[in-house]
């Protein structure tokens, strides 16, 4: 299990860019993600970027994906979907 401390940087899925647009809305760790939850994190990374095309798979899916330790494509399908309702997609 990860821990809360463990930044977000470096964990599957969660590159450079991911990671800084996760910062800027105050979410550096795991603890931070699990606190505010992957469909409400990545609903702030959207509106924080109206300008930017913030793709559903390096986001929502990778955050999920980063909490599990597996790559974002390896998520069951019924997951995703449910990822995707619950984001309103």
């Amino acid at each position: 299990m990860l821990r809360n401390d463990c930044p977000l940087k470096g964990l599957a899925n969660i590159g450079t860019t991911i990671a800084d647009r996760f910062s800027e809305v105050g979410i550096s760790t795991v603890g931070d993600l699990r606190r505010v939850g992957v469909v409400q994190a990545y609903q702030m990374v959207r509106s924080n970027n109206p300008d930017k095309h913030i793709p559903v798979c390096y986001y929502l899916y990778s955050l999920e994906g980063a909490l599990r330790g597996v790559h974002w494509n390896a998520l069951p399908e019924q997951t995703k979907l449910k990822l995707k309702v619950e984001a309103g997609l």
